[in-house]
C-alpha cells in the first residue's frame, strides 16, 4: 500500500536514510565541528577507506547534507548548514552512548564533556556555564542581550548587529547533549565563540570539535565577567 502524505509534509524518509548509515552518521558526526575536513581525513575518523569515504560523500552531497569548498586541488567537506547540526545535535540527544573502551575514549569523553563546538557555538560545561553568566550577570534577558549586555559584547568585539541581520535565528537555547542544559546557539552565539577563537581564549585540539580554555581565556573570561575593561578589539564582521 502507497503511503498517502497530508499536503505540506516533508518527506523525511530520505534524509533520515542517508543519516542512519554507521558510515555517514560518523562523517557527519566529525563535521559537526564546524572545520572543513578533507576526504582522507574524514575516511580516518570513520575508520573505512579513502574510496569508501568518498563514495559516502558523494551521496551526502546528493542529499545536500555536505558541501564542498575547495582550495587549489584540494576539496574540503562541511555540513551545508547549521540546520543540519541542530538535526544531529537533536539525534545525539536521543541516542545512547556508546561505551568507553579505552583510556584515550575516556579522555577524549572528557575533552568534549569539558568545552566543545556545537557547529559554530561553544557547548559542554564551558557553553553551559557561559550562557549561565551572562543572565547572572543580566547581560541577557532569556537569550537576547541588554543594553548592558550589548555593551559587553561588543567590547568583547562581537558584532551583535551583524548577529541580527543573519539569515538564523538571532539566538536561540540550544539543549546540550551531554550536559543537559541549555547554552547559547543561533548567530549569537556562533559570533561570541568566533571571538573567543579569533582572540586565543579557547583553541582547537587534535581531537574534532573539543576546544581547550587557554589561560589568556580564564584571564579574560574573569576580567569580563567582574565588570574590568576588556582590551581593544576589532569587531568581527
Amino acid at each position: 500500500m502507497a503511503v498517502e502524505h497530508v499536503a505540506g509534509d516533508a518527506d523525511i524518509a530520505p534524509v533520515a536514510a542517508l543519516i542512519a548509515d554507521p558510515t555517514r552518521a560518523a562523517i557527519l558526526t566529525a563535521l559537526l565541528g564546524g572545520k572543513a575536513l578533507a576526504a582522507g581525513e574524514l575516511a580516518r575518523l570513520s575508520g573505512v577507506s579513502p574510496a569508501t569515504a568518498s563514495a559516502h560523500l558523494a551521496k551526502l552531497l546528493d542529499g545536500h547534507l555536505v558541501n564542498v569548498v575547495k582550495q587549489g586541488r584540494h576539496r574540503y567537506y562541511r555540513l551545508s548548514g547549521h540546520e543540519i547540526a541542530e538535526v544531529l545535535e537533536v539525534l545525539a540527544r536521543i541516542s545512547v552512548r556508546p561505551a568507553v573502551q579505552s583510556l584515550r575514549q575516556s579522555r577524549q569523553a572528557r575533552q568534549l564533556e569539558e568545552a566543545r563546538t556545537c557547529y559554530d557555538h561553544l557547548a559542554g560545561r564551558a557553553g553551559v556555564a557561559l550562557l549561565d553568566q551572562l543572565r547572572e550577570g543580566g547581560y541577557l534577558d532569556g537569550v537576547d542581550p541588554t543594553e548592558t549586555g550589548e555593551t559587553l559584547l561588543r567590547s568583547l568585539g562581537v558584532d551583535v548587529a551583524g548577529a541580527r541581520r543573519a539569515r538564523r535565528r538571532f539566538a536561540a537555547e540550544c539543549l546540550d547533549w551531554t550536559e543537559r542544559r541549555a547554552h547559547l546557539g543561533g548567530a549569537l552565539g556562533a559570533a561570541i565563540t568566533g571571538v573567543l577563537l579569533e582572540r586565543g581564549w579557547y583553541v582547537r585540539g587534535k581531537i574534532p570539535r573539543a576546544v581547550t580554555l587557554t589561560d589568556e581565556g580564564r584571564q579574560g573570561l574573569e576580567a569580563m565577567f567582574s565588570g574590568k575593561e576588556l582590551t581593544s578589539h576589532t569587531p568581527v564582521t
